[in-house]
């Protein structure tokens, strides 16, 4: 048996009874079934199926069933007077002011009708009450839209007026004014000038003051401007325009805000217990909305129908495919496909198909989630929302997620999916024998690793780290070196502070891969570097044919060109420090190693932390270095085999993996495996950081 209760609630909370008599007839016997035993609550239940089964012959639906048909006959008879009152209208009247006018009639017309209907329903009071504030404003828009209308046609039939003597006589004046303001400006700087060498006045105070007297000087030549008759008239009209077009939007915007806040406070009544629109059209986005009668919000979903049911169920089952064949391309991964078919396209496409189903699912969720809220707010009593209050919670509150929509499909297609490509990459056996066609095998590739076996995986951990060591010592040795720099500069006893911090910004300031391709000439066997360190040491020393001198100079190399954004970064805080921190150690006797400890590096490291945690996160991943320098080698392959040179880091080797000996799935699965570790580190470290723990910078 369906539940109903006595009163209503509006939007604001506020409690209503029920109008509806025979509602409140049946829910008053349901409330006093609550409280009855035995033979009166059996009583009591047989009088509300008597009702619910006679609910034709129930007096107040009978008087109900007659007001709807009276009021179908004054809709349609309203439409018809509301034709001809308009036919009565003069002809000059412009059409906004025509359509203002046939509904300041109707609005008279509804609060004639549905006046006499108040006692019956609260949705005759809606009507009624929404008519009242229409007679409201509609007078006062008409108004303005006549008077505006009337005064743009007197400004332009000013304008067919005016002489062209009384424009030639404004133009000689303002020539006049001009050249007095003119010298007058000069003037005026002038004895700025004068106090400037006088030194009455600052260079900040001479410029400020110039800058204030030409503004003078523009806005006086502006409004002397507006003096002709021309120029005058133009602006006239153009105000004129702005405010016929602005005016009257304000009073319709403030008309519609005074319909919602009556419709916040006017429940609405309907006999359903349950939100079976909801349910019912969970399957086609928009209809609920069209039978809520909220209409724009049902155009919006009918078009989410359209995307669901005309592309990615479509596109989900293999249909608008470039090769693939859907969701069931990523199990076959083209097997037995044509031979110009490849498993790549298959696999992506499935990819992209999965998502599209779940951006659907997505939009069907949204949807009954919608019409579910609508439907079990009405049950209570609140009205649904109109298109002006609902396009008003979009912009209030609904703002955040309106624009980030569009980053969200951005993320999903550029970064998402090909990271879920390459997840999925790496279960199966894409190498050099299985380029156009590859097939799934489940965790090899992951095992290869973990366990070292195969050519990739034997020189995995080796590689892992020597990555580890240098991102570690590499990124370390860059972050000391940008602290000391900054911390000398800095201190007060140093001159041409502004010369060394130039020079220390040096490797900043160079693009890194000159830097990197100029030393690793002066590196190369008959570079000038060897040639120095050769004739310092009494032996040929060539660094690139060692590998621990090669990683020796990477590093080094990383050092220098990594300490001038630490340096820049340093030195940012180094001069946010207050002087009187050191003063006041200075009074306690605290020696210079003391403060730096106690003072310095404590406010540096809470301030620069998280950016540091990314130096290393960035090292971990420095490609260039490696590769630019000397190609990851030097190469040894009785250790390291054709894949990987001695100075090789992971994101070179599932470089040199991938683009050159094509052994694409294991290096996904390198590329999973070190995303991971990244990830984790990084999120150790910002954790830990205790600018992150105090939610500051």
């Amino acid at each position: 048996m369906r539940k109903y209760n006595r009163y209503l609630v509006d939007e604001i909370g506020n409690t209503y009874e029920r109008k509806n008599q025979y509602l409140l007839e049946i829910a008053t016997l349901q409330e006093e079934m609550e409280k009855a035993r035995g033979e009166e609550k059996k009583a009591l239940k047989e009088k509300v199926q008597e009702l619910l089964k006679n609910k034709s012959k129930h007096p107040y639906h009978q008087a109900y069933q007659a007001y709807e048909e009276a009021k179908a006959l004054f809709w349609k008879g309203l439409k018809k007077e509301g034709n001809a009152y308009e036919s009565t209208l003069e002809k000059d009247l412009s059409k906004n002011v025509k359509i203002l006018k046939v509904k300041d009639f109707k609005a008279k017309k509804k609060e004639t009708f549905f006046k006499n209907y108040i006692d019956l329903g609260y949705e005759a009071t809606y009507y009624y009450e929404e008519a009242k504030l229409e007679q409201k404003y509609y007078p006062e828009i008409i108004s303005n839209y006549i008077q505006y209308q009337m005064h743009l046609k007197e400004a332009k039939e000013q304008r067919q007026k005016l002489s062209a003597e009384e424009e030639a006589q404004a133009k000689v004046r303002f020539n006049q004014y001009k050249q007095e303001k003119k010298e007058e400006l000069r003037n005026s700087i002038e004895s700025l000038k004068k106090k400037r060498k006088e030194k009455l006045i600052s260079d900040k105070a001479l410029k400020n003051g110039k800058n204030e007297l030409k503004h003078r000087y523009k806005k006086a030549l502006t409004l002397k401007a507006l003096e002709a008759p021309k120029k005058a008239n133009e602006e006239l009209i153009k105000n004129l325009k702005h405010e016929l077009k602005e005016k009257p939007k304000q009073l319709k915007k403030t008309l519609n805000a005074d319909i919602a806040d009556k419709r916040r406070k006017i429940p609405i009544e309907v006999e359903k217990t349950k939100p079976i629109i909801a349910y019912s059209t969970v399957f086609l986005p928009g209809m609920g909305q069209l039978l809520n009668k909220q209409f724009v919000k049902a155009g919006l979903f009918l078009l989410a129908s359209f995307f669901i049911y005309f592309a990615a169920i479509p596109y989900a089952l293999g249909y608008g495919n470039y090769q693939g064949d859907g969701i069931s391309g990523l199990i076959t991964l083209a097997e037995g496909a044509p031979r110009v078919y490849t498993s790549m396209m298959f696999l992506i496409e499935g990819i992209l198909a999965i998502f599209l189903v779940l951006i659907a699912i997505g939009f069907l969720g949204i949807s009954l989630k919608d019409i579910k809220s609508v439907e079990e707010k009405s049950i209570r009593g609140i009205r649904p929302k109109n298109w002006f209050e609902t396009l008003e919670n979009i912009k209030q509150e609904g703002f955040p997620y309106v624009v980030s929509f569009p980053a969200l499909f951005v993320i999903i297609f550029i970064v998402v999916v090909p990271v879920i490509t390459t997840l999925m990459l790496s279960f199966t056996n894409m190498d050099p024998q299985h380029q156009s066609k590859f097939s799934w095998i489940g965790i090899d590739n992951y095992r290869t690793l973990i366990l070292g076996e195969g050519l990739a995986g034997s020189v995995f951990w080796q590689i892992l780290g020597w990555t580890l060591v240098w991102t570690f010592v590499a990124t370390t040795f860059a972050i000391l070196i940008g602290f000391v720099l900054a911390l000398i500069t800095n201190h007060e006893r140093i001159l041409g502070k502004k010369i060394f911090r130039t020079i220390y910004l040096l490797p900043w300031a160079v693009p890194a891969f000159i830097t990197i391709l100029f030393f690793s000439i002066m590196f190369s066997p008959n570079g000038a570097l060897t040639d120095i360190i050769s004739n310092v040491f009494g032996e040929r020393i060539i660094v690139k044919h060692s590998t621990n001198l090669t990683r020796l100079t990477l590093i080094g190399l990383q050092g220098w060109l990594g300490s001038a954004y630490i340096f820049l970064l340093t030195t940012g805080v180094l001069q946010a420090i207050p002087s009187d921190l050191y003063e006041a150690a200075e009074i306690d006797g605290a020696t210079i190693w003391q403060k730096t400890r106690r003072i310095t590096m404590p406010i540096v490291l809470f301030q620069t932390a998280p950016l540091l945690i990314t130096q290393y996160t960035f090292n971990f991943n420095n490609f260039s270095i490696i590769y630019l320098f000397h190609g990851g080698g030097p190469f040894n392959p009785s250790r390291y085999g054709n894949l990987a040179g001695g100075t090789d880091i992971l994101v070179s080797y599932i470089y040199k993996l991938t683009m050159v000996n094509q052994y694409q799935a294991i290096s996904a699965a390198i590329i999973l495996f070190v995303s991971l570790g990244v990830m984790f580190f990084a999120y150790l470290g910002f954790r830990n950081s205790k600018a992150f723990k105090e939610e500051r910078l």
